[in-house]
């Protein structure tokens, strides 16, 4: 079974309130893998044949997650934690310079955080007899 991807462009776009990115299906398809297995593994809800949430209030949810977590990669300028990756410091002559990356990885990027607005949307007070957060591993 593919990979459910939880959201479309036309939600994003809704979510974001203009043009969705040109790579949109893309950073979807992303979003809802990193959600799956930081987050959404540690929930219990109900699915359908395919995979997905069968309770619509639950779908819905979930894919305005989604969309939460491409619009803040939106927001720090990167999905794929490379702009975390590299250097913490160069030095050439007498010139030094210095980033924010400690990870050769990018795994302490930004891009690699989920969306403090996720947990917002997943935590919602109608939500609580259908879907259960349980021991997530992520600091939401």
């Amino acid at each position: 079974m593919p990979a459910p991807v939880y959201a479309t462009v036309t939600n994003l776009a809704d979510y974001l309130g203009t043009a969705p990115p040109d790579d949109g299906e893309r950073l979807l398809a992303a979003a809802s893998r990193m959600l799956d297995a930081w987050g959404l593994a540690y929930c219990r809800y109900d699915v359908d044949d395919q995979g997905m949430p069968s309770d619509p209030d639950v779908a819905e949810a979930i894919g305005r997650a989604v969309c939460a977590q491409v619009a803040w990669w939106g927001e720090v300028g990167d999905s794929t934690g490379a702009a975390g990756a590299g250097w913490a410091s160069v030095s050439i002559g007498s010139v030094n310079l210095g980033g924010k990356a400690t990870a050769a990885d990018g795994g302490d990027s930004a891009a690699r955080q989920i969306a403090p607005q996720v947990a917002d949307e997943l935590r919602a007070p109608y939500l609580h007899d259908k879907l259960v957060i349980g021991a997530v591993t992520v600091p939401w």
